[in-house]
């Protein structure tokens, strides 16, 4: 069996991967590190895939494949309708990353609120800064976080900002549990968590009925100098909107991990005011992320190898679709 790891990955990591597969000389692990390189891959019977993407004529042409394994949570980088129609199964590390995306999260949140990049813009260049914007700075103290999306990441940020004395509201269009809210100190609300929140925060995929979730209107309806955060998916706000925002007054800033346009380009609005803090879609990852979502991978990939149910698959619908059709 061909495992083909396809992309860029921590320091160490295909190694990890030849040396666990090295008493299984059944399990061929290839690395293909390189745009040029995927290119040129026609055939493997398991991919696991970091940065690259797999959109349809892609998934159509690795003959053999099986198995889509991605490394992350999200999986729009494939073409997941297209993989289940050839009988190719693609899962992902759910709540893998989960603590990571959440210390960025509140890292962002803390950063723009305590406006670390304008004191630092302003120190490099000559100001010593203390009483310059410290009449605009904010704490996550007693401040109301609006976190919508409920689920892996959502939770976790929850219980780190109220850490920091924050109380939390949420939504999601599937409400957790009564117990399960009254556990983390999560309120849930509908159209008051845009008005009614000091700092609001996306954990959500993206789709057509969430893009530009946030956008002019929506920003219209906030509070007065609240904090946005976007580490989920570019797209769901609508960046113009944001930076109009903020050069306004109306936000006092925001923290975004993921723009419409990546890689942002020098010279863009959203990188002009030092409010607005721009990451690099970091957010899920870090040198020391594949000590957890490498055994949920090689678990996987020996399951295959196994011909055994697979785990975290998120095509099955399509899967059954090809199967019914053939």
């Amino acid at each position: 069996m061909k495992v083909a790891i396809v992309g860029t990955y921590p320091a160490g990591t295909f190694e990890k991967f030849k040396n666990y597969f090295s008493e299984k000389p059944e399990i061929e692990v290839v690395e293909v590190d390189t745009q040029e390189k995927f290119d040129a891959l026609t055939e493997a019977d398991a991919i696991v895939l970091r940065i690259l993407k797999m959109p349809k004529e892609v998934v159509a042409r690795i003959k053999g494949l099986k198995m889509i394994m991605r490394w992350g949570a999200g999986f729009d980088s494939v073409d997941i309708e297209e993989a289940g129609k050839h009988g190719i199964y693609v899962c992902n590390t759910p709540g893998a990353n989960a603590y990571a995306v959440a210390e960025l999260t509140v890292a962002l949140m803390l950063a723009v609120g305590r406006k670390l990049i304008c004191h630092d813009r302003a120190i490099h260049q000559g100001e010593w800064s203390k009483n310059t914007f410290l009449n605009l700075t904010r704490t996550l103290n007693n401040k109301v976080v609006g976190i919508i999306g409920g689920g892996n990441i959502g939770r976790q940020v929850a219980s780190r900002v109220q850490a920091f004395g924050s109380t939390v509201q949420y939504y999601d269009p599937f409400r957790l549990p009564e117990e399960m809210e009254e556990k983390l100190h999560m309120k849930y609300v509908l159209e008051e968590l845009i008005r009614t929140s000091d700092v609001i925060t996306l954990h959500v995929p993206l789709m057509d009925s969430t893009r530009h979730m946030i956008g002019e209107k929506e920003i219209e309806k906030m509070k007065d100098g609240a904090i946005l955060i976007n580490v989920a998916r570019g797209g769901l706000m609508d960046d113009e909107a944001v930076v109009n925002a903020v050069n306004s007054g109306k936000l006092s800033g925001a923290g975004i991990d993921c723009v419409e346009e990546e890689p942002a380009k020098p010279g863009s609005l959203i990188l002009e005011n030092s409010n607005i803090i721009v990451t690099p879609h970091v957010g899920g990852g870090s040198a020391d992320i594949s000590d957890v979502m490498f055994p949920m991978i090689t678990e996987n990939i020996e399951l295959l190898e196994e011909e055994k149910a697979l785990k975290y698959v998120v095509n099955k619908q399509y899967i059954l679709r090809g199967k019914e059709s053939a």
